[in-house]
């Protein structure tokens, strides 16, 4: 039997395009799990009836797209959006309890360009405030004792708990790359400026970065693919060279924590990977 909820993201496309997998059907899965999991893992900001507005805004995407051959590349993919986008429709709270009308704002050219690609709003995740230190919520699925890591705590937890399988987040100094780590996710930190940032309350406008979350590698080539400016499919043909510093930043890691990283070091190396060692931080003893 198939778990609609586990089908890697091209391939869910593929079966709500075609019909082959009704996306009302889907939705309903998706309210199942959501309503078993979502109360302890607190990844979305509440919002009353969730579903019955997901299904309206289907009904819209299906009249909109009558014929399965002309649907956009993420028809009926619901989207979990980090509450410092601004969405049409939707309160950006940045996870303060600031007036709401001094947080408003237009809707983000990122979730216009999801939208267009037939992208369904499931929501507005979890941010840390003002996506810096102050955290929400949201717990890891994976052991709800733990943190899902932030600023984009909300977007990780969804992704990794199949609440919805694409959510956005930004970066300022590690606010996709942590939670991702934390909650087993990819996610995707691009070059500046490559999502464009206009419609998202900055925390710092010359560092941060719009970024996504997604299960799997191939789910994310697809939805960068939409969002991202001048996107230029890979070949494939090489892999990428990883820069590990060395030197003093290394020596304040724990032992855990640095047998664990050789580890992953040694195992991209089997598959192919190049480790480049690169001297950096050499004053890292300074400034701690």
């Amino acid at each position: 039997m198939l778990d609609i909820l586990q089908t890697p993201l091209d391939d869910l496309v593929r079966l709500l395009s075609s019909g082959e997998v009704e996306l009302q059907s889907y939705l309903t899965e998706l309210e199942n799990v959501y309503e078993r999991l979502e109360p302890a893992v607190l990844a979305f900001i509440p919002e009353a009836d969730r579903f019955e507005r997901l299904r309206r805004d289907a009904n819209i995407l299906q009249v909109r797209y009558p014929n399965p051959e002309e649907r956009p590349p993420l028809f009926g993919v619901p989207i979990g959006v980090k509450d410092i986008f601004h969405v049409a429709g939707y309160e950006t709270r940045a996870g303060s309890e600031l007036p709401v009308e001094e947080l408003q704002g237009f809707e983000a050219s990122s979730i216009k360009r999801l939208r267009r690609a037939g992208a369904l709003i499931m929501g507005k995740t979890v941010t840390t405030e003002f996506a810096y230190f102050a955290p929400g919520p949201s717990r890891n699925p994976y052991n709800l004792d733990h943190t899902p890591g932030g600023s984009s705590s909300g977007s990780a937890a969804a992704v990794a708990a199949k609440l919805c399988p694409v959510a956005t987040g930004s970066q300022t100094i590690g606010s996709i790359n942590r939670p991702a780590a934390f909650c087993g996710v990819v996610g995707l930190k691009p070059t500046y400026d490559r999502i464009p940032r206009d419609g998202v309350i900055p925390l710092s406008p010359s560092l941060d970065h719009i970024g996504l979350f997604t299960s799997d590698i191939r789910s994310m080539q697809l939805v960068a693919s939409v969002i991202c400016s001048d996107w230029q499919k890979s070949s494939g043909s090489n892999q990428p060279v990883l820069g590990v510093i060395k030197g003093p930043y290394l020596e304040h890691v724990a032992a855990d924590g640095i047998e664990q990283f050789w580890d992953v070091c040694r195992t991209l190396e089997e598959a192919g990977y190049q480790i480049r060692h690169v001297n950096a931080l050499s004053h890292m003893k300074e400034v701690v």
